[in-house]
């Protein structure tokens, strides 16, 4: 099976070994460098293809304490909660959550940073490898979006489409809800980063650039000639052929997708399988042809897959033709982004299914949840 890089490898028992790899004290410690001891599951979390629950549940199977993992936890229950957030606010998770983002002077893209020429040398190398591999560290996702949103002045929702396009791990909430963190749309202010704090958590020494400088320089200062320059994105997804799918219509049908590639889900059950890739969705939220064939290659795990490159109607109306009720015969997995999608939806594997609702800030959220666990 295609293996994508030493970081992103695509057969299930691979991805397995990253999660037994663990070590949570460790992440702890480093997460925040360039170079830490990370863990790289983020792509197939994203993609369904392991879930939060699943990794918790490991670490601590392999001996760790919650004292020892917290900070791992923690991080993993960021993403449940941009989840929860998307589940109250629907498409509001494409505007500005809180306010209005501050300082916005226009709603493009910066020409430096598509063409990883910002001057700032780590930057411009880490958005190089972003292309190359579709994956940004974290720390360095919010020096970007710090850049392009408070010193370059963006809107947060167009660099937040380029990002996700890229990335192997792109998800919705997470991405948006991250970028409106740092513009100060989901906080209540704006993350700064200046040349020393980037230095000492990518071990280099660049001196001499636009934020070589004092925080207090860099939040009154004017836009940077690296940063002037913009652009409309254009961005889309080059999707398979269409083949229409071979079913068996007096079975049900699980439909995965893009956020739904779990290897284990209905194992022993005799049923069809098909990866649906809707034009639609793709045409509203596109991804690069790296990210798609990482789709694909994941897809490989779940046997007697099909691809279907088509809308769930088309499905629907396949067994409509052989008078099928299709309620109980078309199943899928929750995610907001496919509420549209008829039939049984089976839920998500939280790590606190109890913790529900729309919570201000992460740290009431996380509050709830360590309560849940005890």
């Amino acid at each position: 099976m295609q293996k994508y890089n030493h970081f992103f490898p695509t057969d299930y028992e691979s991805i397995l070994s990253k999660i037994n790899a663990i070590h949570p004290e460790r992440y702890a410690k480093t997460r925040n460098f360039l170079n830490g001891d990370i863990t790289y599951l983020s792509p197939y979390i994203s993609r369904g293809v392991i879930s939060t629950k699943q990794v918790m549940n490991t670490i601590f199977k392999n001996g760790f304490t919650f004292l020892q993992s917290e900070k791992l936890i923690q991080e993993l229950a960021w993403r449940e909660y941009y989840q929860r957030i998307w589940q109250v606010k629907k498409e509001q998770i494409w505007d500005d959550l809180k306010q209005a983002q501050p300082g916005v002077s226009h709603h493009e893209m910066l020409n430096s940073l598509l063409n990883c020429d910002t001057g700032i040398q780590v930057i411009d190398e880490q958005i190089n490898h972003l292309y190359e591999a579709g994956y940004l560290h974290n720390h360095i996702r919010m020096y970007v979006a710090s850049i392009t949103c408070n010193i370059g002045k963006a809107h947060w929702k167009m660099p937040a489409k380029w990002l996700y396009y890229h990335l192997l791990d792109g998800d919705i909430a997470s991405n948006n809800c991250s970028w409106q963190w740092v513009a100060a749309s989901f906080s209540s202010k704006k993350y700064y980063c200046n040349q020393e704090n980037i230095n000492k958590y990518t071990h280099t020494n660049q001196m001499g650039t636009f934020l070589d400088n004092t925080y207090e320089h860099i939040t009154r200062m004017g836009v940077p000639d690296h940063l002037t320059v913009t652009t409309i994105l254009k961005l889309n997804t080059v999707l398979p052929d269409k083949k229409i799918p071979s079913l068996d219509f007096t079975k049900p049908t699980l439909i995965y997708n893009a956020y739904n590639l779990d290897p284990t889900w209905r194992t022993n059950e005799n049923v069809n399988r098909v990866l649906l890739l809707e034009p639609s969705h793709f045409n509203a939220n596109p991804v690069s042809e790296k990210v798609l064939d990482f789709v694909l290659a994941l897809s490989k795990n779940i046997p007697g897959i099909q691809v279907f490159v088509g809308e769930v109607s088309e499905i629907v109306a396949l067994y409509n033709e052989c008078n099928m009720e299709i309620n109980e015969l078309l199943i899928s997995k929750e995610h907001l982004a496919f509420e549209y999608y008829p039939g049984i939806k089976d839920q998500r594997d939280w790590m606190f299914p109890s913790v529900t609702g729309y919570y201000p800030s992460f740290f009431n959220f996380w509050k709830k949840c360590t309560q849940s666990m005890r």
